[in-house]
């Protein structure tokens, strides 16, 4: 359990770097729709992760990964060669649509047109589906939960932990905005100009650490 909780949380926390769709669920969140809007995005964020998330656990499950060494330690070096790869996309391509990205005005443009109904359950699925960052960190992270020595209690407290971090841009500013609705507006703003700033340096040496855990337990596990 500790072993799993230690790739579980760094992964999940900097999969949930992600300003623009901080921005989108603030912008939605001011929006005249206002908290229900916000809700159904984050509803849709949230399900989609969850899907994800269960899907990677379940496969894992399917071709028994605990039982099956080998498989394992490949299946951990494919990742990890899969995150350096990343990491190396986010940091020479500018135009690569990532979670660490600022948002741009196409981005508030498409918020101002889910404000409304279903459409903002719909935007929320969309924008997690397109998060390719977030993607890649919570492949390893699920991959990790499907092989943990754990119940099936156990288990089901992982994935749900790792949805709730993943998820934070989604939840959080909820969350703010009914405990303090005042600072919570400085709150996010000031969260979401430091991930502007930091966000993708540290989203793409996360990718390279992760990437280079996996990929030196994925040999251990081969030539051992």
């Amino acid at each position: 359990m500790l072993a799993a909780l230690a790739v579980v949380i760094p992964l999940g926390l900097g999969g949930a770097i992600s300003p623009v769709m901080l921005t989108e669920q603030t912008v939605l969140l001011a929006s005249p729709a206002g908290v229900r809007a916000a809700v159904r995005y984050a509803f849709g964020v949230v399900g989609t992760t969850l899907a994800f998330v269960v899907a990677i656990v379940l496969f894992g499950q399917a071709i028994s990964l605990p039982t099956e060494p080998h498989l394992d330690a490949t299946l951990d070096l494919v990742l990890g060669l899969v995150l350096v790869a990343v990491a190396a996309l986010i940091h020479y391509s500018a135009r690569l649509r990532v979670g660490s990205q600022p948002p741009k005005s196409a981005d508030v443009e498409r918020v101002s047109g889910a404000r409304e109904g279903g459409a903002a359950l719909a935007f929320g699925v969309f924008a997690m589906a397109t998060n390719v960052t977030t993607l890649a960190l919570m492949a390893p992270a699920a991959k990790e939960i499907s092989a943990a020595d754990v119940e099936i209690a156990g288990e089901a407290l992982l994935v749900l932990l790792l949805v709730g971090l993943v998820s934070i841009p989604a939840w959080l500013p909820l969350a703010m905005t009914r405990v303090a609705p005042g600072p919570s507006q400085r709150g996010l703003a000031a969260m979401r100009d430091q991930i502007m700033r930091r966000g993708r340096g540290f989203t793409v040496g996360l990718l390279c650490a992760g990437g280079l855990f996996f990929i030196a337990r994925g040999l251990i596990g081969l030539l051992g």
